[in-house]
């Protein structure tokens, strides 16, 4: 009986987890904190623009040349549609993102995501290196969702702020200040002078 109650538990504990593991094809790298939020984030681009993204997250050394958009159609039966899988294998230190279609390659930008993810593993800091591939899977997945829900005119709430981007927008707006100020020194006063003295 009291097996019977603790295997119940047990059950009613797990339950959740794996009725939420849709994200996932595999997961070799992310730590339970790390899948709990690539999880969220996936809910949360499916419930609001209908594509389901996936991460392969594997330990598995490819053969050199290995094509990506082949070894990613062993698990596609398995797959709502439509998707796009994000994989990480650091071993054979690959990046990819296999769409299911054409169509979504529009809705992201490749590069963009891929330095997402790589940049973390590639800083020199003192996090290990599973730590370094936790973090980057988490913000290439992070990054991918943005786009697709900015692409698809959504607004997501569970992503993480890329720090890449704010810092280019804040960029941005202070060459536009910039530009607008240099301007006004070297061509609109010296006009407005010169009408005002008459000349």
């Amino acid at each position: 009986m009291t097996q019977a109650r603790v295997g119940f538990s047990l059950l009613a504990l797990l339950l959740p987890l794996l009725l939420n593991a849709s994200h996932f094809i595999i997961n070799d790298l992310l730590t339970p904190k790390a899948s709990a939020i690539v999880e969220e984030i996936g809910d949360e681009l499916s419930s609001k623009t209908g594509i389901s993204l996936y991460v392969i997250a594997t330990n598995e050394k490819f053969q050199k040349g290995a094509n990506l958009f082949t070894y990613s159609k062993q698990f596609d039966s398995n797959l709502s549609k439509p998707n796009i899988i994000l994989i990480f294998a650091p071993n054979s230190l690959r990046v990819g993102l296999v769409p299911s279609s054409e169509e979504l390659r529009d809705l992201y930008d490749d590069s963009s995501v891929k330095d997402a993810t790589i940049d973390v593993v590639a800083s020199q800091d003192k996090n290990s290196k599973r730590d370094k591939y936790t973090i980057g899977i988490v913000q290439g997945y992070s990054e991918l969702a943005d786009q697709i829900a900015e692409a698809k005119g959504v607004k997501m709430t569970k992503t993480l702020p890329n720090e890449t981007r704010t810092i280019i927008g804040v960029l941005k707006y202070f060459v536009i200040l910039g530009t607008i100020l240099i301007l006004w020194i070297l061509v609109l006063r010296p006009i407005i002078m010169r009408i005002k003295n008459g000349k």
